[in-house]
């Protein structure tokens, strides 16, 4: 794999990141105007119109096999963004930021069950420190998690699908990532559209605020960012894209701390600290860190 390719996907891969952590407050932001499934249909279809108006040349001719993985993808991606969108309803900015982000584990765990690559032992040393980490954020007094801590959870399997998904899509020979990155977009909204229109009364948004909000999710958390994902995993693995997604909940505790005014009870930063180790553990390289710094 080429190297400056993979320093420059890996410095696109971390801008998209940071937008993420914003994303969880523009959400709860939002979510005060309209119903969940309203305002992904508004945020992917946004995406996907603004993104075909710009490069309607490189999108004119796709292909059937690259729009099978681009449902696919939407698919799973409609699982993730119904995970991520109630989740922050009901629980935290702090706590949806970190536990979306256990999607670094779910991921070779993944590739394990459906592609037999044989996970890395310091996987279950990573496990246990994120369940302690997650029980330490989530659990209440009565030792129950609550139900937005639970979508989180099925957000981060739901997103480690989706990077396998792209991954394979990316590597086929017949696939053009940008185009896929592009049509993702339609059928996730196309999904949210659908689902808005059964289980939800369609509004727009009531504020100039919370139309910003929303602009911003559409247009960079959305479109950019994901046609950025999916350009960039052709340089880089879906593995080593975990590594990058580590610091999401870093961003998102950040922003909440300073914008929502969030702060965890101190359980909940031993907790946060627990998973962010166990996250960077699972990614980072620790002997051939060492090895460099002439430590061993």
């Amino acid at each position: 794999m080429d190297r400056n390719r993979q320093i420059k996907a890996d410095i696109m891969l971390l801008i998209v990141t940071i937008c993420w952590g914003v994303s969880y407050y523009l959400m709860d932001l939002s979510l005060e105007d309209m119903d969940p499934f309203t305002l992904n249909a508004y945020r992917f279809l946004g995406a996907f119109f603004i993104a075909a108006l710009i490069s309607f040349k490189k999108i004119r001719n796709v292909n059937k096999i690259t729009m099978k993985y681009a449902f696919f993808v939407g698919l799973a991606l409609t699982v993730v963004y119904i995970g991520c969108t109630f989740g922050v309803k009901y629980t935290t900015q702090s706590n949806a930021g970190f536990l979306c982000a256990m999607t670094v584990i779910f991921t070779p765990i993944f590739a394990f069950i459906f592609n037999k690559v044989i996970p890395e032992k310091k996987l279950f040393l990573v496990l246990i420190l994120c369940l302690s980490g997650i029980a330490l954020m989530t659990l209440n007094e009565d030792m129950h998690i609550a139900s937005g801590d639970i979508l989180c959870l099925m957000c981060a399997v739901a997103y480690a699908a989706d990077l396998l998904i792209t991954e394979k899509g990316v590597s086929h020979k017949d696939v053009d990532a940008y185009q896929l990155g592009v049509f993702q977009l339609l059928f996730t909204g196309l999904f949210m559209l659908m689902l808005s229109l059964l289980f939800e009364e369609p509004a727009v948004p009531q504020s100039g605020m919370t139309w910003f909000a929303v602009a911003f999710l559409s247009i960079i958390c959305t479109g950019v960012a994901f046609i950025v994902q999916a350009v960039a995993q052709q340089y880089t693995s879906s593995t080593h894209v975990g590594v990058i997604f580590c610091l999401e909940p870093v961003f998102a505790g950040i922003v909440a701390f300073f914008l929502a005014g969030e702060v965890l009870l101190p359980r909940g930063y031993v907790g946060a600290g627990l998973m962010l180790l166990g996250l960077l553990i699972m990614e980072l390289d620790i002997g051939q860190i060492l090895k460099k710094t002439g430590s061993i």
